[in-house]
């Protein structure tokens, strides 16, 4: 007689508890084979299983991290381009005159104002009103007096660029909040670098008071002004960004824009070219050939070139030698800044930067799609060609 099958209704058999064991299957009747299982009951414990996949809420995966430092990557690049477009611009001294003009008439007048009457005065540098005197007996020198000018790297326009910078390609926040929160920062950057440049004053008399017609009286005001300049505006500007970056949201905000725009943008060449952008190329173009001819053609540049050249060869140093040199120096940096402003211009004519469409189309596809699915259909005003027999054995 065979042996009954496991399946067969004829055989009663009492059922078999499973154990708590290495081994869930106990009867080789019960199962079909013999699965070994860690201490845990068939199917796993839902408590287990629970505890193993629940995350903190507010809590990021891997993926989330790195698609949100994928995001945050455009930052330093943006930061990087905008650092050199700078550089090349401020090349020759004075770029910034007008704004160097008013910051040292300003920065004249407050120190008159809150220190008294001739603590301060305005003259000429390098043929602008940039040049301050601070004025007091204890201080060095034979006029009793602390030379200071207004360069562009005092202008505080470096620091506007960089905190606009960081506010513009923070994702997440409306592009209007952006621009507001742009023109208060710059607001409050201007202030401050005024202020940075008004307390000169109150440091080195206090240190000159000590020790009067000493040069060494002006250390600690040279101090803080290196203190600043390296590291200690860029301090106040991160921290400017972080509060403004978390009273928005932070990096939920940004992670949750991540989610819903994954591509939030992209560059394509320009396809439609209307009057204004030929205009705008051809001024890039006009700017460039400007640069050239600022180092070619311009006879003070080149008087101060061969100036300059005669000065080397015959190992002269002279303040005519120096002034040949500056002047010279000037002509390159002009040529630069041109040249970085034309090719600026000119790349953002060509360019045109395409933001998808509410469906998640990008709009040159969309466009594209829809010359291409347009039917050509035959019109009564449409002139026929060939012969009318032709004609009528192709109808």
């Amino acid at each position: 007689m065979p042996w009954p099958s496991p399946c067969s209704p004829m055989v009663q058999r009492k059922p078999v508890p499973v154990l708590n064991t290495c081994t869930a299957c106990m009867n080789p009747f019960s199962c079909d084979r013999w699965p070994a299982t860690s201490f845990q009951q068939r199917g796993g414990s839902p408590t287990m299983a629970a505890t193993g996949s629940a995350r903190p809420e507010g809590d990021m995966s891997w993926q989330e991290v790195g698609e949100l430092g994928l995001r945050y990557g455009r930052i330093p690049l943006a930061l990087i381009l905008v650092e050199a477009f700078y550089w090349f611009l401020t090349i020759p001294s004075d770029t910034l005159a007008p704004i160097q003009v008013t910051e040292a008439w300003i920065w004249n007048e407050l120190t008159n104002l809150i220190y008294g009457e001739g603590t301060a005065v305005i003259s000429h540098h390098n043929g602008w009103l940039t040049r301050i005197d601070l004025l007091h007996p204890s201080f060095p020198g034979p006029y009793d007096s602390v030379g200071l000018y207004v360069s562009d790297e005092c202008a505080g326009v470096h620091e506007m660029i960089f905190l606009s910078t960081l506010v513009m390609m923070t994702d997440g926040v409306p592009q209007r909040e952006k621009w507001k929160a742009v023109a208060v920062m710059c607001g409050i950057v201007y202030i401050l670098n005024i202020l940075r440049l008004v307390v000169f004053y109150p440091i080195a008399l206090d240190s000159c008071l000590e020790t009067p017609n000493v040069q060494a009286c002006l250390t600690p005001m040279w101090q803080f002004h290196e203190t600043v300049y390296t590291w200690g505006f860029l301090v106040v500007l991160v921290s400017m960004w972080l509060v403004w970056f978390l009273r928005f949201g932070g990096p939920a905000r940004t992670l949750a824009a991540t989610k819903e725009d994954p591509s939030p943008w992209r560059i394509q060449r320009r396809q439609l070219w209307e009057t204004k952008h030929k205009a705008l190329l051809g001024a890039a173009l006009l700017l460039f050939v400007l640069a050239m001819t600022n180092i070619s053609t311009n006879q003070e540049a080149i008087d101060a070139r061969d100036t300059l050249a005669f000065c080397e060869f015959s190992s002269q140093l002279s303040s005519d030698c120096a002034d040949a040199e500056q002047r010279w120096d000037d002509a390159i940096g002009y040529a630069w800044s041109l040249s970085a402003l034309s090719l600026t211009v000119g790349v953002g004519t060509m360019v045109v930067v395409e933001r998808p469409l509410e469906d998640g189309t990008w709009p040159s596809r969309e466009v594209k799609a829809d010359n291409e699915a347009e039917p050509q259909t035959k019109s009564h005003h449409s002139k026929k060609s060939g012969s009318w027999k032709r004609r009528g054995e192709e109808e």
